[in-house]
């Protein structure tokens, strides 16, 4: 069973920037593709970023393309979320997923696609 942390959360400015950490307890997270969802008050949860197994392949949302960026650090077992020039539409608890075998991007950008969540955080964007 796999663990996913989130943090690194927080109420910011609009144009700021925030990083998200996603922990991961198991040691084959190396070979899990990895994403980014949130949900925002009233709203379904949508998908943000993802990046496969070996974080060659990058996938993100039209709304936050060119302004977020995915990663991930094997030697930590942790993936991340850079989210710059922030906007109060991207206030939501974000949640970190990891899937338990690779998948196609259509996969990696649905929710039902994963196999592990995290508890999420809060990220909120003042005006």
């Amino acid at each position: 069973q796999v663990q996913l942390v989130e943090s690194g959360g927080g109420l910011v400015q609009a144009g700021g920037s925030l990083r998200l950490t996603c922990a991961a307890s198991a040691g084959t997270f190396s070979n899990y593709p990895m994403g980014w969802f949130r949900q925002a008050p009233g709203k379904e949860r949508e998908f943000v970023a993802g990046i496969n197994w070996s974080g060659g392949r990058t996938y993100y949302a039209d709304s936050v393309k060119g302004r977020f960026t995915i990663a991930r650090e094997y030697a930590k077992n942790t993936a991340y979320l850079q989210m710059n020039s922030l906007k109060p539409e991207d206030t939501a608890v974000y949640y970190c997923a990891a899937r338990r075998r690779g998948g196609s991007e259509d996969t990696l950008r649905v929710g039902a696609g994963y196999d592990y969540w995290g508890q999420g955080t809060q990220v909120t964007v003042s005006s």
